[in-house]
């Protein structure tokens, strides 16, 4: 059995190992640097325009806790995972040591690693770029209020929710919003090594956008313009959909704060499992029938 770890780590390694090499992996994180760059500047400039400061987790409670913002920022990972299956000349060597179910489960170590990784990046890069106009204490700042208690925030599109402000703390609801967007990218990551080890490269980017796709489709806001809901049906397809979307899922102002009946947090992760567990079980499966193609080098 601790054969198996240590095997499990040395494959996981072996694939950060090659980060040192990769110009990919500078493209992915220098986008996700950019990417944030954008999407704090509506809060950031709001906040300079009031006079007012920030709590410093605040710039990435309310840009990530749009649906929009983690779509673009789960989709960035199609860059760093591109080629998964990470089929390498080290392979063969690793094959030989271990066998293939070692071998997927080590590369899900390493995809789980490279997410969280990714994930800090996205919430650190949000916290130094408001640094400037911040405060540290666990307290909501007068420009959360304004956003949450006025029309700013609903003008603007930034989802400072009253309910978030009275039922939680910032660095609560910091790590809230951290791992639903960990848990829904770690979902995306996993189903597209299935699908790869499965149909192909093709197949995984296709079920992963196709997924995504589900999600954004499924908003209330967007059913609402399609049907031309009105209000006392809106409320009802809000829960169904909040239910229904993987993307609503991960969508923190998408849960029940205790008064109506969407999905709680816990139960939202513990879905969020389950699927992981669901795809890392057929990952492994379908590894059985996995046929390898190794190209040599030509002289």
């Amino acid at each position: 059995m601790f054969k198996n770890i240590r095997l499990l780590w040395l494959t996981a390694f072996y694939n950060f190992r090659q980060w040192r090499r990769s110009p990919r992996i500078a493209v992915t994180f220098i986008l996700a640097f950019i990417l944030c760059f954008f999407l704090t500047d509506k809060i950031i400039s709001f906040a300079g325009e009031q006079h007012t400061t920030m709590q410093i987790a605040e710039a990435f409670i309310w840009t990530f806790g749009d649906s929009h913002s983690i779509l673009l920022s789960s989709l960035l990972l199609l860059i760093l995972f591109a080629d998964v299956p990470f089929i390498t000349p080290a392979t063969p060597f690793f094959l030989s040591r271990e066998n293939k179910k070692i071998w997927v489960f080590g590369q899900m170590l390493y995809m789980i690693g490279a997410t969280v990784i990714y994930m800090g990046f996205v919430l650190l890069s949000s916290c130094v770029l408001c640094m400037r106009m911040s405060y540290v204490n666990n307290i909501w700042s007068r420009t959360a209020a304004i956003l949450a208690y006025s029309e700013a925030g609903e003008a603007l599109n930034i989802p400072a929710a009253v309910n978030i402000l009275e039922m939680s703390r910032p660095y609560t609801a910091m790590l809230c919003v951290f791992l639903l967007m960990l848990l829904y990218t770690l979902v995306l990551v996993v189903m597209m090594l299935f699908f790869n080890l499965w149909k192909g490269q093709i197949a995984g980017t296709a079920a992963v956008l196709i997924f995504s796709v589900f999600g954004f489709l499924l908003r209330p806001e967007n059913i609402q313009t399609i049907l031309k809901l009105p209000e006392e049906l809106f409320y009802k397809a809000r829960v169904w959909l909040g239910w229904l979307s993987p993307l609503n899922h991960a969508t923190y102002a998408m849960h029940n704060f205790g008064y109506d009946r969407l999905p709680t947090f816990g139960q939202t992760v513990l879905i969020f499992l389950c699927l992981l567990t669901v795809f890392a079980v057929l990952s492994a499966l379908v590894m059985k029938r996995y046929q390898f193609q190794f190209k040599g080098t030509q002289k």
